[in-house]
């Protein structure tokens, strides 16, 4: 009787071991890019940046185009979000706060519309660039270069690179910051007034 209970006991407790677990892995990986694109730093333990795993997904490539466009885009939003409250606004009838939330809405529709359009004329520019061999994301010679700041040396290429992702980077976490903080009050560290 004993026996019939110990051996109860045993397998009664089985059921609540782990089981193995198989491994699943995506053939969609790119990891294989990751290691020889620019973003090994400190601040990232030493490898590339993908906490999503994104680059299971899309070819890494494309994701840094676009973190690096973005990035831009934040770098400009954020000198945009100060600007107004340090220097003031323009003389102009139809923007009067220096709010940056409530001037996009302020902001008349022909001025939006001249703004998509620009944008666009840019963006075409910037394709044209790319199909002639020219580049504004890094892998070629930069199509504009004015104040000729690219180098010549390979090693310093890369310097930049880091440096100009490390910026975009932290534009993008500081204008959703400053954006946070404009919905929510309170909830990021910015000053008072920003």
């Amino acid at each position: 009787m004993k026996t019939a209970i110990i051996a109860t006991l045993v397998g009664s407790a089985a059921a609540f071991a782990p089981s193995p677990v198989a491994r699943v892995e995506s053939s969609l990986s790119y990891a294989k890019e990751l290691d020889s694109m620019a973003g090994v730093s400190n601040e990232v333990g030493g490898k590339v940046w993908d906490p999503c795993g994104l680059s299971d997904y899309v070819p890494a490539d494309w994701a840094r185009r676009a973190e690096l466009s973005n990035g831009r885009s934040a770098m400009l939003a954020t000198v945009g979000w100060f600007f107004p409250k340090i220097f003031g606004t323009f003389d102009s009838t139809d923007v009067t706060t220096t709010d940056p939330i409530d001037a996009i809405l302020q902001a008349d529709p022909q001025w939006w519309c001249q703004f998509i359009v620009i944008c666009g004329v840019f963006e075409s520019w910037k394709y044209n660039q790319e199909m002639s061999g020219k580049s504004f994301l890094g892998g070629a010679a930069p199509a504009v270069d004015y104040l000729k700041l690219w180098p010549e040396d390979a090693a310093k290429q890369e310097e930049l690179k880091l440096k100009e992702l490390k910026n975009a980077r932290l534009a993008m976490i500081g204008i959703a910051g400053l954006v946070s903080n404009h919905l929510l009050p309170g909830s990021c560290p910015v000053p008072p007034g920003f």
